[in-house]
This record gives C-alpha cells, sequence and structure tokens, in this order.
C-alpha cells in the first residue's frame, strides 16, 4: 500500500481527453480513485473536482479521475455530466493494486472486492499527500487547500 512519502509505481495513464500522463513525472497530480461511473457518490465527487478544476490547474496541478471502468464507459460518463476532468480505466486492477484501493468491503453481510474512495496528491514522483476513504462532501475543496499549501 502506498503512503505519504512515498514513490508512486512506475506508470503512463493514458485519459479519456486522449493526453497521457507519467506519475513520475515533474510537477503535482491529483489522482482520485472512485468506485464506479454514474453512480452518486461518484458523479458528485466528479462533479465537484469539474466545478475546481480551473482553481486546482491555477494552484499548479492536474486532475485525474481513476476507476476500473472501460474507457467507452467513461466517454459515456463525462457526455452525460459535462465533466471537466478527465478519467483513466484501471481495468485490469495493476495501479489500484499499486496504492492499496482495490479492497475488500462489506455491504449487508456480504464481503466482496472492490475500489476504496481515494485521493492522492502527488508532487515529483511521490505521495505528497494521501486521503483514504473518503468522503465526497467537501473532499474537492480539501484537495485544493492541500496543493495550495
Amino acid at each position: 500500500m502506498i503512503d505519504e512519502g512515498d514513490a508512486v509505481p512506475a506508470a503512463t495513464l493514458r485519459l479519456s481527453d486522449g493526453s497521457t500522463i507519467d506519475l513520475e513525472a515533474p510537477g503535482a497530480t491529483v489522482l482520485y480513485f472512485y468506485p464506479k461511473d454514474d453512480t452518486s457518490g461518484c458523479t458528485r465527487e466528479a462533479q465537484d473536482f469539474t466545478e475546481l478544476a480551473g482553481d486546482i490547474a491555477t494552484a499548479g496541478a492536474r486532475v485525474v479521475g481513476v476507476s476500473r471502468d472501460e474507457m467507452k464507459k467513461h466517454d459515456k460518463f463525462i457526455a452525460k455530466y459535462d465533466l471537466k476532468v478527465p478519467l483513466a480505466s484501471d481495468a485490469d486492477g495493476a495501479l489500484s493494486e499499486a496504492f492499496g484501493t482495490w479492497v475488500e468491503k462489506s455491504m449487508y453481510g456480504r464481503k466482496y472486492m472492490g475500489m476504496e474512495r481515494a485521493t492522492f496528491l502527488i508532487r515529483n514522483g511521490k505521495v505528497a499527500k494521501a486521503w483514504r476513504k473518503v468522503k465526497v462532501p467537501g473532499h474537492a475543496a480539501e484537495v485544493l487547500k492541500a496543493i495550495r499549501l
């Protein structure tokens, strides 16, 4: 599991906007993991990051959302809600495994594997700040505040 101060794994992500991002590259990236496109909490989180995307860019960072959904599903999600943050697909699970966000969950007594809602502020290839078990309300604003520090 990756934590604050740790180097990020070598990974180049293909994003929904057609660009790529190298997690080890200089600069700042907000990488947020979320369970599933077009669900209430995930939609709200994406909308909150979209609302603050300009401020986050002005503060010197780029936001990228990651789930295990396929790119076609991401494209529909982005179009439906006019999202302004790019999304990446972790269909094979390698990235979520490396960051420790693919975890055992429980609902109504049934255990299953799923994506933990977590966010990582990456600066120059290292995790500067990690938020695990994220609660959506106010989270994007909290991330923006941390970028500005």
